[in-house]
């Protein structure tokens, strides 16, 4: 029955895509990306003689998750092709020039016809999964082919179908995996009561790559000249209940500067957030400004960001650090790469399935607050007591340094098990 409930959605997830795509951008990206994929896959690789590592990542997080991976195993195995996949716009329209891989594509959609004419085109020698990706038919095509497969990042929770009564289907997924490269002893536990033992308790790959961030500063047009020497606030991946929370401190605090992130970056969000921000500018009209050589308006305190991918560098600039998601929706996103610069992180209540979030409260590197005015109260401590301060961006930095490694315990299984040519 679970075969079968997942073969029906996976027929169906394609249909539904494209009546959506036609009035929602990111699904007709979902649907433009898979077009004549495999023509596109034919061409690419009908010259290819490398040794092929295919790394799959659902979305740019779980891309920022393998990065450290993919990076070292390009450096130790530089006779490699690497094959990097999303299955999510947000991670390939972002990332589909990424230097460090040969190919990148759209994975197309699972199915028993597209597994195995994946595998025969590409022919990888080695399989990454980054943290939960698990298609059936791609994980029975692989292990049909004896391709080594390893889950890296991987985080289970007792909610998930692999551990129900029910959950068989999902069960005989995890057979195809030669290694386990879990974040938490909580999550190999879990796997061991099912008979799983082949899992490495490694940690999480994102502290690697975040530590890897702040070792390699980079220096952003406009954002030294905003600041100003002033206190400031940087708010990353912010959702509407986030700016919700966060404008009324903002408005009525002129002599500090605050750069906002938000998550979603379309038009309709960027001119929700003018309207919450009284005295906002976005940073390509900030720029364009500086370009002439004027500056923006008096009175301006806010930078709305209306590009991806410079949120991990802004961090460096804040005073305090704000981790949007925890008003709203699944949680918090990526405090890792505000904490790597020794900065306080601040977020909201829901954090609970986050265990970065869990620990660096109990560290001290972290707050949560449930409501506009415990977050105001929160900013205020922080600037006003510098002890407080001091310390909390201390044990925030801190709790990051000790989690690196991850990284290297995978490359460590790679050239033990001799899973790749020298």
């Amino acid at each position: 029955m679970g075969q079968l409930l997942y073969t029906i959605f996976t027929r169906l997830y394609p249909l539904f895509a494209r009546l959506l795509g036609l009035f929602n951008p990111k699904a007709a990206k979902w649907v433009a990306g898979r077009n004549r994929v495999f023509n596109r896959l034919q061409q690419a690789f009908a010259a290819e003689k490398r040794p092929v590592i295919w790394v799959h990542c659902a979305s740019l997080g779980e891309f920022e998750q393998g990065r450290p991976v993919m990076e070292a195993l390009k450096q130790s195995h530089p006779q490699c092709a690497v094959l990097l996949t999303f299955f999510s716009p947000s991670g390939y329209e972002v990332q589909q020039h990424y230097a460090q891989a040969d190919y990148v594509y759209y994975l197309p959609m699972d199915s028993p016809r597209n597994a195995a004419r994946f595998l025969a085109i590409t022919r990888p020698v080695l399989i990454l999964f980054i943290k939960y990706e698990f298609w059936y038919y791609y994980l029975q095509a692989a292990r049909k082919q004896q391709v080594p497969l390893l889950l890296v990042s991987g985080m289970f929770r007792e909610q998930q179908p692999f551990f129900k009564w029910y959950g068989s289907f999902h069960r005989s997924m995890l057979g195809c995996f030669t290694h386990f490269f879990v974040q938490t002893p909580a999550a190999a536990g879990l796997l061991k009561h099912i008979g799983v033992t082949n899992v490495t308790v490694s940690g999480d790959t994102r502290f690697d790559r975040v530590l890897q961030i702040a070792q390699r500063p980079r220096h952003i047009d406009g954002i030294e000249d905003f600041c100003g020497g002033l206190p400031v606030l940087v708010a990353g991946s912010t959702w509407t209940d986030d700016d919700e929370e966060l404008d009324h401190y903002v408005n009525t605090h002129p002599g500090s500067r605050f750069i906002i992130a938000p998550h979603d970056i379309g038009e309709a969000r960027l001119r929700e957030c003018e309207q919450l921000y009284k005295h906002a500018i976005r940073y390509s009209a900030y720029l364009a400004l500086l370009q002439k050589g004027e500056s923006a308006a008096a009175g301006t305190n806010t930078l709305i960001i209306d590009n991806i991918g410079m949120l991990s560098r802004l961090y460096q600039y804040a005073t305090i650090c704000y981790v949007g998601g925890g008003f709203g929706g699944d949680g918090i996103h990526n405090i890792l790469e505000a904490a790597v610069y020794h900065k306080p992180v601040v977020f909201g209540p829901v954090y609970d399935k986050y265990i970065e979030g869990v620990e660096m409260i109990e560290a001290g590197g972290a707050l949560s607050v449930p409501d506009a005015l415990h977050l105001e109260a929160a900013f205020e401590r922080l600037l006003s007591d510098q002890q407080f301060y001091n310390e909390t961006a201390t044990a925030a930095g801190e709790y990051v340094a000790s989690k690196a490694g991850a990284t290297g315990m995978v490359l460590q299984y790679v050239q033990e098990k001799r899973l790749l040519t020298s």
